[in-house]
């Protein structure tokens, strides 16, 4: 266990590396910086902006000043807030998208098991039927549509949810539903096509053999084996689901990671893109590694060695 996770440290630090390299390179690489954009500065203001933020120096040299600030869990400097750093705007933002992120998280596994084991028991029945044309219809519609329909009829016209703001459980409902629609008909499919695999086994016939409940071998024996490909999927699906949902956010006016993401690619701030970039890179690493743990806490068959 031990040579895996340092095995898994030393590729997640060079992914990291990687990530951080192409991201910063490919920002400078884009026309214009982030004092071109909205008021036209005088030459003298801009280049005094550009030397305050490192600007002005070789990109050779600010890639390296920004490796080494790194190290330190310096992320940089905002620079479109004056006087924040990025550290303070993840520090800020993130929490929003958490709370959003787990309640989309939780929702998905929840009913997407429960419709998933539906689906499978009840094989070419109406139950099942009914289980995949919802599955299906949440994986063809986009989330930012299902959040604009949502918004209309239990925001506006029932007036059942607020449609914009964060200031309680209230209004995480309709964002936190919209953004779990495609994750929840997913795992539907993806439990329900599992759980038929294994229920085909020839241990499952041995259990029911032995006089076992149905209950029972789907619990104890089938639940258990079909939820590798379930457990595969939420380690991504943390990672983005917790870093924000662009769209979502923006719709629902979600103060979270996701919609200063966007504003700082359209203000071309680099030290906040590339600090959510690095953020988010880290959670999905984290996320899988996890996951991968989490293999042999439910198949012990699985040694992390090999």
């Amino acid at each position: 266990m031990l040579k895996y996770i340092l095995k898994r440290l030393v590729s997640s630090i060079i992914t990291i590396w990687v990530v951080i390299t192409a991201t910063f390179f490919l920002m400078h690489a884009v026309p214009g910086g982030p004092f071109d954009g909205g008021k036209v500065l005088p030459p003298a203001i801009k280049a005094n902006l550009e030397a305050k933020f490192g600007l002005d120096k070789p990109l050779s040299q600010q890639y390296g000043m920004y490796l080494k600030d790194l190290i330190h869990g310096d992320l940089g400097p905002s620079m479109m807030y004056e006087g924040r750093t990025v550290n303070d705007v993840i520090a800020y933002s993130f929490p929003a998208s958490a709370k959003l992120g787990f309640a989309a998280v939780g929702i998905s596994v929840i009913f997407g098991l429960i419709m998933g084991i539906i689906a499978a028991l009840k094989q070419g029945k109406w139950q099942d039927n009914l289980c995949m044309i919802i599955s299906t219809v949440g994986v063809t519609i986009p989330s930012f549509v299902m959040a604009t329909i949502f918004i209309y009829f239990f925001a506006v016209k029932l007036g059942w949810f607020p449609a914009v703001g964060f200031d309680g459980p209230q209004y995480m409902v309709l964002p936190a539903v919209a953004l779990s629609g495609y994750s929840t008909a997913f795992i539907s499919r993806l439990v329900r096509s599992s759980l038929l695999e294994v229920v085909r086994q020839d241990y499952i016939r041995v259990a029911k053999a032995k006089g076992l409940s149905k209950g029972k071998v789907i619990v104890k024996h089938a639940l258990r084996n079909s939820l590798i490909p379930l457990i595969t999927y939420l380690g991504p699906l943390i990672a983005s689901v917790l870093s924000g949902s662009f769209i979502i956010e923006s719709l629902f006016g979600v103060p979270g990671l996701g919609k200063e993401f966007v504003q700082s690619i359209g203000n071309r701030d680099y030290s906040t893109t590339l600090g959510v970039t690095i953020f988010f890179c880290t959670l999905l690493i984290v996320a899988n590694f996890i996951v991968d743990i989490l293999y042999v806490v439910i198949d012990p068959r699985i040694k992390l060695e090999n």
